[in-house]
């Protein structure tokens, strides 16, 4: 889709063929974005066919109403309410779940929404600005502890005791309110960074991830739609982060593995107990190709994993 921001969709063809699209289906694109892969998607499907597509972003489910496709709902939720959606929509289970993780192309690019240190503009960060608080308002009154805290574990930022030092500094002068006036901090904070990296990047990653809940979400997630899987549906994944995909892939490595049986019990070997989920080839990156034709692209990995016959409402199932 395009519009006055655009967004080239990340493993278009990967993450769809991954799907296995059954014409008759009832799929969810978790995250609708731009709709890109929610147009291909629907491309795949009959008329009987049908797409639950999810964004919190209030920009995204605008421009999806330009589908005018009757097989297409729109959900204006987070995906952590990816139960109570499907519930009230009557949808018990779907064949195939679709999460494009991370911020998208508009949401970056559009300097209102104060994601990017590139334009100066109100600090906001959050993916729906209708609700929640934004970074500018986190910042007002989080400890210096918190941020320090916020910027090393989601932005991997070693110099983040002293930029939360800086933000703690500058703000006894008023709010921290503008892309611009944090990415000053953190530039007149840190003094060395990897060539061709803005100072800032890793303050406004981490920033963001925070606002979003991003981790949370995911985490949330993940086991809320396996668990709305129908037999061999397909949980398909693209993480742009190593955090997020670490959760995704300790997620589908753990419920891939059979429940531990008590040791020297006598059982069958068919009566074995079966994991969750099955691991679908390997971990998928976008190709040269596609990272020199759309940069945003190169941290992009898909993984796949698909649902077996096993209930998910036994302890055997969800483990810790």
């Amino acid at each position: 889709m395009s519009g006055a921001f655009s967004h080239i969709t990340v493993l278009l063809k990967e993450a769809v063929d991954a799907l296995a699209i059954k014409p008759d289906g009832v799929y969810v694109d978790a995250t609708f974005g731009r709709g890109g892969h929610s147009g291909r998607i629907l491309a795949a499907l009959g008329p009987q066919g049908r797409l639950i597509a999810f964004d919190r972003d209030p920009q995204a489910i605008e421009a999806g109403r330009a589908l005018n496709d009757a097989r297409l709902t729109l959900v204006h939720e987070p995906f952590s309410a990816f139960a109570s959606a499907l519930d009230a929509l009557g949808v018990a289970a779907v064949d195939g779940v679709l999460m494009d993780l991370g911020v998208s192309s508009p949401q970056l690019d559009d300097p209102s929404r104060g994601m990017s240190f590139r334009f100066d503009a109100p600090l906001d960060m959050r993916m729906d600005p209708t609700r929640g608080e934004s970074a500018a308002e986190w910042l007002a009154h989080a400890s210096v502890a918190e941020m320090s805290n916020v910027l090393r574990d989601y932005g991997d930022e070693r110099f983040a005791y002293a930029i939360a030092k800086a933000i703690d500094a500058a703000r006894q002068g008023g709010d921290v309110a503008t892309t611009g006036q944090l990415a000053e901090i953190v530039a007149a904070t840190v003094r060395t960074r990897e060539p061709g990296q803005h100072p800032a990047t890793r303050t406004f990653q981490a920033i963001r991830i925070r606002v979003n809940r991003e981790l949370e979400e995911l985490s949330l997630t993940l086991p809320l739609a396996v668990a709305r899987l129908k037999t061999e549906g397909r949980l398909v994944v693209i993480a742009f982060h190593s955090l997020e995909d670490r959760i995704v892939k300790r997620f589908m490595r753990d419920h891939a593995k059979a429940p531990a049986l008590p040791r020297g019990l006598p059982v069958r070997e068919a009566d074995r107990p079966q994991p969750l989920l099955h691991l679908f080839g390997d971990a998928i990156r976008p190709s040269p190709e596609e990272v020199a034709a759309n940069p945003r692209s190169r941290s992009a990995i898909m993984r796949v994993a698909v649902r077996s016959a096993v209930s998910p409402g036994g302890s055997e199932a969800w483990r810790g």
